[in-house]
C-alpha cells in the first residue's frame, strides 16, 4: 500500500513547482512527537474495532425487529401480528400510525440532523489545542455506552428506547469516524518518513513539489491501510459472533448478546489509541473566540470565501448528495433485507462476512490496478460511483417485478458481494480526495464538513423516502428518487471537480489565511 497514488505525480501542473508547501507538521518539528510504530498500530486497531457492525448493522436490525414485533397489520387492526409487508405502529399521538419502515427512516433522519449540528459546531473547534482528542474520546465512550445499553431491550414494548439507543449509537459512531479520519493527515505528516522529507527539503536535497507529493502519498497509504483494517475487523468480529449466534440461536436475547460482544471487541481494539496517542496540540483559540461558537465562526469565514475554493466546495456539495443517496439506499435495502431474512442476526452475519471478504480483496485490488495502470485517484473514484448509481437503479426494477429488485435472498448475497467489491474503495478514495482538497492546518474543520456531507447528509433522503413509502405503501417506491440524486451528484463530480486545480487553490487559500 505504501506505493499507492504514486502515479499522481504525472498530473502535477507546472504551478505546483512555485507554490509554497504548507506541511501539516509545524515548523518546529522537534517539539512535535514523531509517530511511533506502536502509536500507528494503535491507530489502525481503533478502526479495526470501529468497523460499524454493531451501531450500523446489528442495532438497526434489532430496532426494526422490536418495532415490527410491537406493530400490527393495518388490515387486521391492533393486536394482530405483522405478517404482511405493511406493518404499522402507533406514532405521533392522537391514534396516528406509521409504517415500521417509515419510523426507521425517521430515526435515521433525526440522527443525521443531530450530526449536522454536531459536526458544524465542533468541527473547527477540534483544530485547536487538544479539543479534537477529547471530542473523539467522549464520542467513543458515548457510543460504547449506547451499545452496552441494549441489554435493557428485553421486550418489544421498549421499542422507543431501542429507537433512542439506535439514534445515540448512530450519531456517536458517525462522529467517531469523522474526528478519527481527521487525524490521518496529521499522523501521516509526522511519521519518520515524512520527518525525513521535511529535513531533506530544508537541506535542499529535494524540491518542494516532491516533498508535498510524498507527504500526499503517505496520507493515502495510511488512509488505505486503515480501510483494510476496518474490513479485517468487520470480518473477524462477524466470525466471532457465530460463537454466540449458533449455540444460542433460540435464546430470546441472543441478538443483544451479539451486540455486546461486538462492542467489547471494539473496546479491546480501540482503547489503545487513547493510551499511545502522542499529544500534538493545535494553536490556542484566537483572542475573543468562544469554544461554543468558534465552529460557526470559522465556517462562516470558510463559506464567505468559498469562491476561492471552488473545487473543494463543489466536491463537498456533490458528495453531500451522493452520500445521501448511497446512505439512504443502504438503509432502505437493510430494511427490505431484514424483512426478507426475518430479522435473522445469523443470516445478516453471513451476508456481512461475504461483504467483508470482498471489501478486503477490492481495496487491495483497486490499489494494484491503479498502481500498474497509472490511473488517477479521481478516475478510481468515478468507477466506484458507477456502482453507487446502479444500486438504487436495481431497486427501482423491484417496483414492477418480484423477479429482481431486492425481492429475493440471492439478490442480497449479490448486493453484499458487489458492495464489498466496489463500495469499500469508494470510502477510501472519497476520504483521500478530501485530504487533497483540504487546506493544511484545518483538517478537522474540513473533515467535519466532509463528515456532514457523508454521515449527516441524509437529512433529505430518509425524510423524502418515508413520505413516499407512506403514500404508496411500498418500500421499493423510494428507489427512483435515490437513483436520481446518485446519478446527478456523480455526474457533477466527474465533470466539475479538478483535483490538481483544487490542490493549488487550497494552498493559495492557506497562504492568504496565514
Amino acid at each position: 500500500l505504501d506505493q499507492i497514488h504514486q502515479h499522481d505525480s504525472l498530473s502535477l501542473s507546472p504551478n505546483d513547482k512555485v507554490l509554497p508547501i504548507y506541511s501539516h507538521t509545524p515548523q518546529d518539528v522537534e517539539i512535535v512527537p514523531t509517530v511511533t510504530r506502536l502509536e500507528l498500530w494503535s491507530y489502525y486497531l481503533y478502526y479495526n474495532g470501529n468497523n460499524g457492525v454493531g451501531p450500523m448493522s446489528y442495532s438497526l436490525t434489532l430496532f426494526q425487529a422490536m418495532a415490527t414485533s410491537a406493530g400490527y397489520d393495518p388490515d387486521l387492526g391492533p393486536g394482530s401480528s405483522c405478517t404482511a409487508d405493511r406493518c404499522v405502529i402507533p406514532f405521533g399521538g392522537n391514534g396516528r400510525t406509521k409504517s415500521v419502515s417509515s419510523v426507521v427512516l425517521i430515526a435515521n433522519g433525526i440522527a443525521f440532523g443531530i450530526m449536522t449540528l454536531l459536526f458544524t459546531s465542533l468541527g473547527a473547534l477540534a483544530d485547536y489545542r487538544q479539543y479534537g482528542r477529547w471530542i473523539l474520546i467522549v464520542m467513543t465512550l458515548l457510543c460504547w455506552a449506547s451499545q452496552f445499553s441494549v441489554m435493557t431491550l428485553t421486550d418489544p414494548s421498549r421499542w422507543k428506547v431501542g429507537m433512542v439507543l439506535y439514534i445515540m449509537g448512530f450519531v456517536t459512531y458517525g462522529a467517531t469516524l469523522v474526528f478519527y479520519a481527521a487525524q490521518f493527515p496529521i499522523i501521516a505528516s509526522n511519521t519518520p518518513q515524512s520527518r525525513q522529507l521535511t529535513e531533506d527539503l530544508r537541506n535542499n536535497k529535494i524540491i518542494e513539489t516532491t516533498c508535498e507529493l510524498e507527504q500526499s502519498l503517505e496520507r493515502s497509504r495510511i488512509s488505505n491501510i486503515s480501510t483494510v483494517h476496518s474490513n479485517i475487523g468487520y470480518l473477524f468480529i462477524s466470525v466471532i459472533n457465530l460463537s454466540v449466534l449458533l449455540p444460542l440461536a433460540n435464546h430470546p436475547l441472543v441478538n443483544n448478546y451479539t451486540i455486546v460482544l461486538t462492542n467489547a471487541y471494539w473496546v479491546l481494539a480501540g482503547v489503545w489509541w487513547f493510551i499511545f496517542q502522542n499529544p500534538r496540540p493545535g494553536p490556542s483559540l484566537p483572542r475573543g473566540e468562544n469554544p461554543l461558537t468558534i465552529g460557526w465562526h470559522q465556517l462562516h469565514i470558510a463559506f464567505k470565501n468559498a469562491a476561492q475554493l471552488p473545487y473543494t466546495f463543489t466536491y463537498l456539495v456533490a458528495f453531500f448528495l451522493l452520500a445521501d443517496g448511497l446512505n439512504t439506499s443502504g438503509t432502505l435495502i437493510s430494511i427490505v433485507q431484514s424483512n426478507t431474512v426475518n430479522f435473522s442476526f445469523l443470516e445478516n452475519t453471513y451476508l456481512g462476512i461475504s461483504q467483508a471478504i470482498t471489501s478486503i480483496i477490492s481495496t487491495l485490488g483497486f490499489w494494484y490496478i491503479q498502481k500498474n495502470w497509472k490511473l488517477k485517484t479521481k478516475n478510481m473514484f468515478v468507477v466506484t460511483n458507477l456502482v453507487t448509481v446502479l444500486i438504487p437503479l436495481w431497486g427501482t426494477l423491484g417496483i414492477w417485478t418480484r423477479g429482481v429488485g431486492f425481492h429475493n435472498r440471492w439478490e442480497f448475497w449479490a448486493y453484499n458481494i458487489i458492495f464489498g467489491l466496489f463500495q469499500a474503495p469508494y470510502y477510501s478514495y472519497s476520504q483521500t480526495i478530501m485530504a487533497e482538497l483540504s487546506p493544511p492546518g484545518q483538517e478537522n474543520m474540513f473533515f467535519a464538513l466532509f463528515g456532514f456531507s457523508n454521515r449527516a447528509s441524509s437529512i433529505i433522503g430518509p425524510n423524502v423516502i418515508q413520505v413516499i413509502i407512506d403514500h404508496t405503501g411500498s418500500n421499493w417506491s423510494g428507489f427512483p428518487f435515490l437513483f436520481a440524486i446518485c446519478f446527478l451528484s456523480s455526474l457533477v463530480i466527474f465533470l466539475y471537480v479538478d483535483l490538481e486545480k483544487g490542490r493549488d487553490d487550497a494552498l493559495k487559500w492557506k497562504m492568504k489565511q496565514a
